[in-house]
């Protein structure tokens, strides 16, 4: 006689249990030294920024040299501290931003951590918009690309692959101007709003990102005005990126339609564009998730040259405005925190691609 060995339906079997388990220790592992490799990342991005920004001086110098004569000049120095040793310059500036404290602008005496939260939504909103149009456009020319490899429709689009990446920001960004501002007078030149929308989005309690501001008041013309304001400087930022997206999303979906279960959907008479929507799309998103912290680094940069270009009030032209005045405490203590946001956006990025491509090893 034989005695049948039952298992609960709602307990897995111990081996699967034990790989389970296995397999969450092993992703905590992985989560706890990426964390750990973020400390070292922002302490050399911070220090850095610090000694390159000494190296050209003082920052009270930089900013008021020939402004005041040489007795104040002197004792501003003296009060900042900045006649002291370097070193003992650079151990304080790391103890202040252990606390939060990036320090505080020498033109207008506003904290830097201030400065970011005023005008750091404004350049969030940018490249959310941004990103929305690299994705529009990178994905679904990246698979139409694939699709009819080494035709012309494949040169023509990794051409204009190149051209999205390779041309300067601002150039782009005068271009469409140009066009769409002044000869077509379709879409304004410059500014996050029209005056009468700003007044009317900065009463009272706001976010600081227009478009949300726009629907929380109710008033559909108010939202219109920002997405009008929108549309140029998100296409000039966007499609950087796009270009980046649109050569990934080829690559890979290549390289997805050359695997042998597709070859065997193929002989089966599946058509190339079920292929390429029900096999090869899925797979060709991985890698913009995995590059896209690197991408944010990108926007942030291209985002000083558009928010320029179109007058946008963000972090980027703030960050031009204090260059412009030689304020280098308001430089370095921008750029640093911008560092930190990075890492730890890679950081999280590194997470999320661990969680959803098998291939990440950890």
């Amino acid at each position: 006689m034989t005695t049948d060995v039952v298992v609960p339906v709602d307990e897995p079997p111990p081996a699967l249990a034990r790989r389970r388990s296995r397999k969450g220790g092993t992703l905590g592992r992985y989560i706890l030294v990426r964390a750990l490799l973020v400390i070292p990342t922002v302490f050399i991005l911070v220090t850095m920024v610090f000694f390159f920004m000494r190296s050209i001086g003082d920052p009270i110098t930089a900013a008021l040299g020939g402004r005041l004569p040489a007795d104040q000049l002197q004792e501003r120095i003296h009060e900042a501290g900045y006649d002291r040793p370097i070193i003992v310059q650079y151990i304080e500036y790391l103890g202040n931003v252990l606390r939060g404290d990036f320090g505080t602008t020498i033109t207008d005496n506003q904290p830097v951590v201030e400065v970011l939260l005023k005008y750091g939504t404004a350049t969030l909103e940018l490249a959310f918009y941004a990103l929305i149009v690299a994705f529009i456009v990178g994905i679904p020319f990246g698979m139409i690309a694939a699709a009819k490899r080494d035709r012309w429709q494949d040169a023509g689009l990794r051409v204009s692959a190149i051209l999205f990446y390779a041309t300067p920001v601002f150039f782009a960004g005068l271009v469409l101007k140009l066009i769409f501002s002044v000869w077509l007078d379709w879409l304004p030149s410059s500014g996050r709003a029209s005056v009468r929308t700003e007044l009317a989005l900065n009463r009272g309690d706001n976010t600081g990102i227009y478009t949300i501001d726009a629907i929380m008041s109710g008033n559909p013309a108010y939202l219109s005005d920002v997405l009008m304001h929108a549309i140029l400087p998100a296409i000039t930022l966007g499609m950087l990126t796009a270009g980046i997206f649109l050569r990934l999303v080829r690559t890979n979906v290549i390289g997805t339609l050359s695997m042998p279960y597709v070859d065997a959907a193929r002989s089966r008479g599946v058509s190339g564009y079920r292929l390429v929507r029900k096999h090869a799309y899925k797979p060709a998103l991985i890698p913009i998730i995995t590059v896209i912290g690197l991408q944010i680094a990108l926007l942030l940069g291209g985002a000083v040259l558009t928010e320029t270009t179109f007058e946008w009030q963000g972090l980027g032209y703030q960050l031009t405005e204090y260059l412009s005045r030689r304020d280098f405490a308001a430089v370095q203590g921008i750029v640093a925190l911008l560092a930190v946001i990075v890492a730890l956006t890679n950081f999280v990025v590194d997470i999320i691609a661990a969680l959803i491509d098998p291939r990440v090893r950890y």
